[in-house]
């Protein structure tokens, strides 16, 4: 039976030099993804807003007419 390596042996092996622009690169990568996120989130939340508005039976409110015309325009123009 082989004895498993010590401490500071299995640490030694775990440290790795990184490359220079790999770190870099997968940083940007993440980046990207958490911005389309985002993106993604504030949409849903704007179409969210936008359903209840419209769901709303009295008349609305003169601030809220024009919020709903600016998430429109906002939300089906692009």
């Amino acid at each position: 039976m082989t004895r498993p390596p010590g401490v500071k042996a299995a640490k030694s092996r775990g440290k790795k030099p990184l490359e220079e622009g790999k770190g870099l690169s997968e940083f940007e990568q993440m980046w990207s993804i958490k911005q389309e996120d985002l993106s993604r989130k504030e949409r849903l939340s704007k179409l969210g807003l936008l359903d209840r508005l419209l769901a709303k039976t009295e008349p609305l409110p003169e601030y809220e007419e024009g919020l709903k015309k600016k998430l429109i325009n906002e939300l089906f123009s692009t």
